[in-house]
């Protein structure tokens, strides 16, 4: 065999060779490629999440050095919702005390309330208890009993009916005003107990009616006819003002109609304040008759300054008249007596000298107060003498100095 046979076969044997290796390696790769392609995937994805963890973590980081202000506030506020929840505990705990002790005294002041109403209910009682809070209410208002009030007066109307107020208040100038405290409460007090709405409304409008029917009954005995002083109306004193205010909210027409019965309804608050206008009044006229007696005094005072100006003007003039006899007699002596006596000084027959007599120059004050010279019978003619007499007072002293 040649060369050239060999070198064929050799060339084959290594196309051969090469184009087994393509074969193996075109199917190995056909069989590796998807494993290889999801190994590849996989690691992608892996890379990619181990990516994003790092940056969550980073976050995470961030977050939580943001939120350690606000961890620590929360901290501080449970905390203090832990102090509030046992103060709370401990509040309602003092409140449900509070609770129990209400709902104790509400019970005993119902019990007392019941008493209280079962005993309003005889008319003996309940007229005691309107005539004890009358008194009470004009004690308040400053008047004082036998002395601006009087309780049980006896009289006489017109009709010769005799009839007894309660109370007559004295008013000033010498007027009085007429007060009587009954009023019926039986239907009122049954309306407070537990009773329905409709027999609670019935109950309150036979109230209305039976407070309408004794303003008529207390209209018809004119109280104001047995007292000449008075006005022609009545006070009608109403022990509470629930009782009037229910007995108006269940017929409106009442008060109007007692005012044209000359009935005026006063619950306890209007007529405090009636009361104390009367006592307001009062004080007025007191201070109004001092007024009065202070102006008298005045007057009289003046009256009597006016004569003790006369007097002291009298007195002035009679001191004038005696310094001007002093003056006068001074003059005298200087120029009759004591000339000779020192003339025997100077011829030595004495050995003391004559005293020299001062003269009086000082004259009294006259008087110039108006109030004082009003009263003067000769205040005209006085002022001029008192003028003329200064003058004869300056001229005497000056011939008196010449001699």
């Amino acid at each position: 065999m040649d060369l050239s046979h060999v070198a064929v076969l050799l060339i084959g044997l290594i196309l051969g060779l090469l184009l087994g290796a393509v074969l193996t390696w075109a199917m190995a790769r056909g069989r590796y490629a998807a494993p290889l392609a999801a190994a590849g995937a996989e690691r992608d994805a892996l890379a990619q999440r181990v990516t994003e963890l790092r940056h969550h973590g980073e976050d995470e980081e961030a977050v939580m050095a943001a939120l350690a202000p606000l961890t620590s506030a929360l901290a501080r506020v449970e905390r203090q919702v832990g102090v509030l929840e046992r103060d709370r505990v401990e509040q309602f705990g003092q409140l449900g005390e509070r609770l129990g002790e209400v709902a104790r005294t509400t019970r005993r002041l119902h019990e007392e309330t019941s008493t209280l109403a079962g005993s309003l209910n005889s008319s003996t009682t309940r007229g005691v208890w309107g005539e004890t809070q009358l008194r009470r209410i004009l004690e308040h208002a400053g008047l004082l009993n036998r002395c601006d009030f009087d309780e049980q007066v006896a009289a006489t109307t017109r009709h010769d009916q005799a009839v007894r107020p309660d109370v007559v208040v004295r008013l000033p100038g010498g007027k009085t005003l007429v007060i009587d405290a009954k009023a019926p409460l039986t239907a009122f007090l049954t309306a407070q107990g537990d009773v329905e709405d409709d027999e609670r409304r019935r109950l309150l409008a036979a109230h209305a009616a039976s407070l309408r029917g004794h303003v008529d009954a207390l209209a018809k005995k004119e109280y104001w006819s047995g007292f000449a002083t008075t006005p022609q109306m009545v006070v009608c004193f109403v022990p509470s003002d629930a009782t009037l205010a229910a007995a108006i909210d269940a017929d409106p027409e009442l008060y109007d109609h007692a005012m044209r019965r000359r009935i005026v309804l006063a619950s306890p608050a209007t007529l405090l304040t009636l009361l104390r206008t009367v006592a307001f009044t009062w004080q007025q006229e007191s201070l109004t008759e001092n007024a009065r007696e202070l102006l008298e005094l005045g007057r009289d005072l003046y009256a009597r300054l006016g004569t003790l100006g006369g007097h002291v003007s009298k007195m002035g003039a009679s001191l004038r008249r005696s310094v001007e006899t002093y003056n006068g007699m001074v003059g005298a002596l200087e120029s009759r007596v004591l000339v000779t006596a020192r003339r025997m000084h100077d011829l030595g027959l004495t050995h003391d000298e004559p005293p020299t007599l001062p003269v009086v120059d000082i004259a009294p004050r006259p008087l110039t107060s108006a109030e004082l010279l009003d009263h003067v019978d000769d205040g005209p003619q006085r002022r001029d003498d008192v003028t003329i007499d200064a003058e004869r007072s300056t001229g005497t002293r000056r011939r008196t100095n010449s001699a």
